[in-house]
């Protein structure tokens, strides 16, 4: 079953006609960062997605019968594309109705990236490497959290430092982003200059890192 996981999605990404990289950008503005390079991994089953990643991935892919889907079986199961449809649309009208709504538990949990994102010399934001910490004090559209590592943000940020970062495909000029250039990670601020693009630290000792093709830099979202 595990080796036709991989396949099965490609089949899916391919049927609503995204590329590894757009998909990959989806995952993101769901709060997820992923790399292309990951997603490739999961269809060629090299990985695994985590739990949270593959149901995002179906919200990404628009799987409304996960079971269904990847299984065989499920409520769809029998049903044509016409039966699944009206199966979808009395899955709407319960939502709508109002009555059948979860009961939403207090507290929130935030993930954590454990490999640091750097504000120095640069380290690669890993896929994966996370875990669950207490959001009580983050803001509300934070989507997940990355460790400061270096000092080149400062003195605003930190060495150690836990920063709280909205997933988001863009970030607007002057404002601090969480990047990927190159293989490394940086928290940065992003100057569009009309000499070129730019990641800024705000410690003066450290000279700006001018990005030489805008389209290979990967934004995972804006820091808050």
């Amino acid at each position: 079953m595990f080796e036709e996981i991989g396949g099965h999605i490609a089949a899916l990404r391919r049927q609503a006609g995204l590329s590894q990289k757009e998909l990959a950008h989806k995952l993101t503005a769901l709060g997820e960062p992923i790399s292309d390079k990951a997603l490739s991994k999961w269809e060629k089953n090299a990985t695994l997605p985590s739990a949270r990643q593959f149901l995002l991935l179906c919200k990404a892919l628009e799987v409304q019968d996960i079971s269904g889907e990847f299984l065989g079986e499920g409520l769809a199961g029998g049903l044509n594309a016409a039966g699944r449809r009206k199966l979808t649309e009395y899955a709407d009208l319960l939502r709508r109705s109002g009555l059948y709504e979860p009961h939403l538990e207090r507290g929130r949990a935030i993930r954590l990236y454990t490999l640091a994102a750097s504000a120095g010399p640069g380290q690669f934001l890993d896929d994966g490497d996370f875990r669950w910490i207490d959001a009580a004090g983050a803001p509300r559209q934070a989507d997940f959290a990355v460790r400061v590592a270096g000092d080149s943000m400062e003195p605003k940020y930190h060495d150690g430092d836990t920063v709280y970062v909205k997933a988001a495909p863009s970030v607007p000029d002057g404002e601090t982003g969480l990047f990927s250039w190159q293989g490394s990670g940086f928290i940065k601020v992003l100057h569009d200059r009309p000499d070129g693009v730019y990641l800024h630290s705000l410690n003066p000792a450290y000279d700006d890192i001018p990005i030489s093709d805008p389209a290979q830099l990967r934004v995972f979202g804006r820091v808050l």
